[in-house]
């Protein structure tokens, strides 16, 4: 199998990389890194819940890893997925839980971009008291049908060995025109809510998921920055490097609730074990700071 031990490195042939999603915002910035690295990789052009579409990317591929990027996320946001729960199951939950499937009986490392967004503050891991949530961890919200499903799913995917959960949060990258981005979507709020949370630098975290497929780590990762930061920190930030007239106004979860269907998800992953895999690793603040901010700095000050 290609995950013998779990932390091995892959040395007997050339590196080849098999990425679903190409039409995303994570797989399409995965395949621009495999470029930059000089990694062969191609697109799989099959459908997640099509088998035979994916065996015979498989055989026409013949990829040494298997990255899914691909999914339901919703769109303009998770809310979507509340009016459309059988297209959400089918890419989520069925879609996944096959190319898991497939990839294990090929012997196949699966790197899977999954979800944080499967956790929420609690008695047990109170806001502020840097108490994350751990990897072992059971999921304790379900209050979108999207954090549901992919609950769901990551509770299946534990019985595979072969598969390497990533949960993601907030993803943040530079590209601060993209609509996905974390950061863009704050600042093109009327008002948000003010609340320290778990979240993914993708400049950052993506090369070092390439690195954990080199490294054939499988399991579930918290895969976030250490630390928390609230919206107003990001959106302070924003105004310090970017604009310094840009202003912004708060509202409760509770005047929140009125303007949105699907409750969100507000909580802290405990990031330790990645940053001992990866010892550089930097913290939330730092990481936006070096990877997001500084690169884009439009302002005299800060």
């Amino acid at each position: 199998m290609g995950f013998p031990a779990n932390g091995a490195a892959v040395s007997e042939r050339k590196l080849k990389f098999l990425i679903y999603g190409r039409t995303g915002w994570i797989g399409g910035l995965l395949g621009k890194l495999c470029e930059a690295q000089g990694l062969e990789f191609s697109y799989g052009s099959g459908r997640l819940e099509n088998r035979a579409s994916l065996e015979a990317d498989l055989a026409s591929v013949n990829p040494t890893h298997v990255f899914n990027a691909a999914g339901v996320t919703g769109r303009p946001n998770v809310d979507w997925c509340e009016t459309h729960k059988v297209e959400t199951i089918r890419a989520n939950v069925a879609g996944t839980l096959t190319l898991a499937d497939v990839c294990r009986e090929k012997g196949l490392v699966l790197i899977n971009y999954a979800t944080g967004c499967i956790f929420e503050y609690d008695a047990n891991h109170p806001l502020g008291s840097g108490i994350g949530f751990k990897e072992e961890d059971t999921p304790n919200f379900i209050g979108s049908f999207y954090s549901k499903t992919k609950a769901m799913v990551e509770d299946l995917l534990r019985n595979y060995e072969n598969v390497c959960t990533l949960r993601v949060r907030m993803p943040i990258s530079s590209d601060l025109s993209n609509p996905r981005n974390f950061i863009t979507k704050i600042t093109r709020y009327e008002k948000v809510v003010d609340i320290p949370n778990s979240m993914t630098i993708l400049d950052e975290l993506l090369p070092i998921s390439i690195e954990m497929a080199k490294r054939n780590l499988s399991g579930i990762w918290n895969f976030t920055n250490p630390g928390v930061v609230s919206h107003n920190e990001i959106l302070e930030m924003y105004r310090d490097y970017i604009d310094s007239n840009f202003a912004w106004k708060n509202f409760t979860l509770e005047e929140q609730a009125k303007v949105i269907v699907a409750p969100r998800s507000n909580n802290e992953l405990d990031a330790s074990k990645l940053k001992k895999e990866f010892p550089e690793l930097l913290s939330i603040k730092e990481s936006l700071i070096k990877y997001v901010f500084k690169p884009n700095k439009k302002t005299t000050g800060a």
